[in-house]
């Protein structure tokens, strides 16, 4: 089982209690070969920020469940986080939920002569994401895309300030 087999089969074993606690998985990632890391990054379903209680409460919980089912035959290091600012976005509803901001994506081929695309996140339409760049709306389908993320702006910022304050 590859790596990202391994991380796709923790994440469907941890999703319904990260769930049941009241949040999201934003995603989950296995990595290193000497010194295993599983990242799990999550976020609150009611939008507020996440905390460190957050995070211990999700690591003891997972850390729990993963124990019984034991998918990870080495020692790993777990990791809970929240996305941050910068997040990546894996999801279809991340690109329609930051639509309007700027990111940054890589796709697994190349794509009309390219495989990095820099632009303002213009939402789904189907199995697509749109981005305008540069003026011109460019479609990926979200299959061929190998990263994306969030590129923190001061307009970001601003934004982000004033959903807080209201």
């Amino acid at each position: 089982m590859t790596g990202t087999d391994l991380a796709q089969r923790v994440q469907e074993i941890i999703t319904p209690t990260i769930e049941a606690l009241g949040y999201d998985v934003v995603r989950v990632l296995l990595m290193g070969g000497g010194d295993p890391r599983l990242q799990i990054m999550a976020e609150p379903f009611d939008g507020r920020e996440m905390n460190v209680d957050d995070c211990a409460d999700i690591s003891r919980a997972v850390s729990a469940v993963l124990d019984v089912e034991d998918p990870i035959s080495d020692a790993y290091t777990l990791e809970v986080s929240s996305p941050g600012l910068d997040r990546p976005l894996v999801r279809l509803k991340d690109f329609d939920r930051f639509a309007g901001f700027e990111a940054k994506l890589e796709t697994k081929t190349v794509i009309d002569g390219r495989r990095r695309f820099r632009g303002r996140v213009s939402g789904t339409d189907g199995n697509d994401v749109v981005i305008d760049v540069d003026g011109e709306r460019v479609q990926l389908h979200i299959d061929d895309i190998a990263k994306a993320k969030l590129i923190v702006t001061d307009e970001m910022i601003a934004q982000l300030g004033k959903e807080k304050a209201s």
